[in-house]
């Protein structure tokens, strides 16, 4: 075997690491008309891989890469007319040498990304610097995506997505730039980026719940939905109701709910006749046992509101407050309160006046029940505010409404006084029977 060369062991994975032959100057110490020569030199000789795991081995040629790759950095982003067709290939295979790799496995079978800390890469010194070049290359004015295209192709970008799972966030945000810059620069890969999005994701709730750079990749489909051009396609109205809606189904929720929200909003902004399948979805994935992730919805329900149409909401506000009626109902005081903050908007409370004949009759019950039994005084303040502006915007139908209430609540008492004395009076029938069959005496 080469002495320059060695077979190791990384995360449970073999990679074989090479040591480079020669130290080369650097790049302008040499004449301008050398220097495209010397840069492709030194991107052949960063293809080298060393191990990190070993924290003592090949000190010296790490540190040598290092300074390589930092003043690679520097050359591609203040150089000009270094930029010749075989340049491309070479710096794709330094980049994909670096870091395309096969990610270890989490040290844990249980990883809650939530209460763990991620495993971080060893590499990031190379790695950084590697992501940081292929980023200023990729701007750089030079850059022509028709002759990089023959390299930065389908399996290139698939390779990316793929390390999207890198439990390190260093990377991710690293690779959400990098994508970012592929899908604006390499418009025939748009429609393929899109759809290894959308199989990720239904993987990840469908399958396997596990995958580190959800909020990353929601990241980025922010600002590819903010780019759609009207009228919407078929195929972007079916991945908000097929795909990003069922994402709300998965525990790790809170972990990419922010950019879950965003996307859902853009859509919305760009076609307002979408809130009514998106408002039912998230009503029909109602979390039924975790508090959090009700003050969630809530919370993205409000986004919703905030640009809603009024006409569109008349189509959802039945289902709607009804939902939020049981919200407002809810024993854990965080649910109620975020519910009946609905009340301190301005644009919800104007839409809430304008249907309040709809409205009031869904969530009077709930309110008055809660003014006089709920624990918590906070919560008791808030529905006091909420009754007092029903009140206000249809004072007829709110004493209409109490007064029905009231009659009910004293024909419920009616019941449960009559149902007390039926009990009573079949226990003093059975007490009797019990007496008399003691009474008897066998022959």
């Amino acid at each position: 075997t080469d002495q320059r060369c060695r077979r190791g062991k990384v995360g449970g994975y073999w990679r074989w690491f090479f040591k480079p032959a020669i130290k080369l100057i650097q790049i302008v110490d040499v004449p301008a008309p050398e220097q495209p020569e010397l840069f492709l030199k030194k991107l052949q000789q960063c293809c080298t891989i060393f191990d990190f795991m070993d924290t003592l081995s090949d000190l010296k040629m790490k540190e040598y890469k290092r300074s390589m790759l930092n003043e690679l950095v520097d050359y591609v982003t203040v150089s000009r007319g270094y930029l010749t067709e075989q340049t491309y290939p070479e710096v794709v295979k330094m980049v994909s040498c670096n870091i395309f790799r096969t990610l270890p496995p989490s040290e844990s079978n249980e990883f809650d990304p939530e209460e763990d800390e991620p495993t971080l890469e060893a590499s990031w010194p190379h790695l950084q610097l590697v992501y940081e070049f292929f980023i200023r290359f990729l701007e750089s004015q030079e850059f022509q995506p028709s002759i990089a295209k023959k390299y930065i192709d389908q399996k290139f970008v698939l390779q990316l997505l793929d390390l999207f799972d890198s439990e390190d966030p260093r990377e991710r945000d690293y690779l959400k730039t990098v994508l970012h810059r592929i899908y604006g620069k390499f418009l025939g890969l748009r429609a393929f980026i899109r759809k290894q999005i959308n199989n990720i994701f239904l993987r990840f709730v469908y399958e396997t719940e596990h995958f580190s750079g959800v909020a990353e990749l929601l990241e980025i489909l922010g600002s590819i939905i903010n780019g759609f051009a009207l009228p919407l396609k078929a195929e972007h109205k079916q991945f908000l109701v097929k795909v990003l809606i069922p994402l709300h189904t998965v525990r790790s929720l809170s972990l990419f709910h922010a950019q879950l929200a965003y996307c859902i909003v853009q859509f919305l902004e760009k076609d307002p006749t979408l809130t009514e399948p998106v408002i039912r979805g998230l009503l029909k994935f109602w979390p039924k046992t975790c508090s959090q992730k009700e003050v969630m919805f809530l919370g993205e329900l409000e986004e919703i509101l905030d640009v809603i149409e009024p006409t569109q909401f008349v189509k959802i506000q039945e289902p709607l407050f009804k939902q939020i009626s049981k919200c407002v109902s809810s024993p854990h005081f965080q649910v109620s309160e975020r519910a009946l903050y609905y009340w301190n908007n301005e644009y919800i409370m104007s839409l809430i006046e304008e249907n309040s004949s709809v409205i009031l009759p869904i969530m009077f019950a709930s309110l008055y029940r809660i003014s006089k039994e709920h624990w918590n005084p906070a919560i008791v303040a808030l529905v006091y505010n909420v009754l007092k502006a029903f009140m206000e915007m249809n004072s007829l139908l709110f004493d209409e409404l109490t007064a029905t209430y009231k009659s009910e609540r004293q024909r419920e008492k009616k019941k449960e006084k009559e149902r007390e004395e039926l009990w009573k009076k079949l226990e003093d029938l059975k007490l009797k029977r019990g007496i008399c069959s003691d009474s008897v005496i066998p022959t």
